[in-house]
């Protein structure tokens, strides 16, 4: 099978497209034939490795797993024997953690694993554009115990986890302030934001209004900033943050009112449970900046890297992403 394979750590370059042996599934597993999977932060920085603390967990001198990707959709090949909730030819969505392997034509995963039918009202590309983001953003909202009394801003609303925070945070009844560049405002109020602003032009910090919650996404709102927006007894939630910005999190939530929650995510079957209802309700929709073919990757990771993407980016591993 095709792959999009690195050996070492660096640029997009170190991305190449080779033949690799197709992966067999145990009894537990389902084999997938993958038709999207797509690239987001965490595959860009593992590549790099962006902190150099990455390597300690996935390879001090070059990468144990060579394979990137998380997110995919595609149709189930195989079925291994000890399979009861999935069979041949069923169209699936999941991720594969940090497992990885993606960026592929096929993956193994198991039937209990991060995996759900895919609604029938989207196609194969928004299904692997919903995982990444959605379950990011979901898994945070819920540490947070957003409510339907509670103002959220959240910052960087136009990325993969911003736009499924804007609708995630409107499920649980908050009113939503989405803070965005004027290119990306209409995005962000056609996904249901009550407010929007632009921080080219105003700096949410400086206006006096204060929050129940700030979810800061993309890491480049300072922890001092959003802190001063919170009301008292109010959470941060620090989705990108790197070691400096959680220490600076775990000092404000021991010495303050405030609360501050960052770190890593412990996806779940629920999760995919609820984004896959909220999905067939017409109540979450995957936002897609770009498509890319396979043997494009590197093009995608270097445009995911520059940091101005609109929602996901896809990768097309196969022509039928309309289905």
């Amino acid at each position: 099978m095709k792959a999009i394979v690195y050996t070492q750590y660096g640029p997009p370059e170190v991305l190449q497209l080779k033949e690799v042996e197709k992966p067999h599934p145990k009894d537990n597993e389902v084999l997938i034939k993958i038709h999207a999977t797509a690239v987001n932060s965490g595959d860009w920085r593992l590549r790099k490795p962006d902190p150099f603390a990455v390597r300690f967990f996935f390879g001090l001198t070059k990468p144990k797993k060579t394979i990137l990707g998380t997110s995919l959709a595609g149709e189930i090949e195989t079925a291994g024997k000890g399979v009861t909730r999935f069979k041949a030819g069923d169209k699936v969505f999941g991720s594969t953690g940090l497992s990885m392997g993606a960026h592929a034509e096929y993956n193994c995963l198991t039937e209990d694993g991060i995996l759900a039918i895919m609604p029938d009202n989207i196609t194969y590309a928004e299904a692997a554009a919903v995982t990444f983001g959605g379950i990011v953003a979901l898994q945070f909202l819920k540490k947070a115990k957003v409510t339907a009394d509670q103002n959220v801003l959240i910052y960087g609303a136009s990325g993969a986890v911003g736009t499924a925070a804007i609708q995630l945070a409107k499920h649980f009844g908050a009113t939503v302030t989405g803070v965005c560049s004027s290119t990306n405002a209409e995005l962000v109020k056609s996904l249901g934001a009550d407010k929007v602003i632009d921080y080219t032009k105003e700096d949410f910090a400086e206006s006096g209004e204060t929050y129940d919650v700030i979810f800061e996404t993309v890491n480049k709102a300072s922890v001092s900033k959003c802190v001063k927006s919170l009301r008292k007894n109010g959470t941060l939630i620090l989705g990108a943050a790197m070691p400096p910005q959680m220490l600076q999190g775990l000092w404000t939530s021991a010495t303050s009112s405030k609360k501050v929650i960052s770190g890593m995510i412990n996806e779940t079957a629920d999760d995919m449970a609820l984004l896959k209802a909220l999905i067939e309700k017409g109540k979450f929709k995957p936002v897609i900046d770009k498509t890319y073919p396979l043997e494009q990757t590197g093009e995608a990771h270097r445009y995911v890297e520059h940091g101005h993407k609109k929602g996901n980016v896809v990768i097309a591993v196969t022509e039928n992403l309309t289905a």
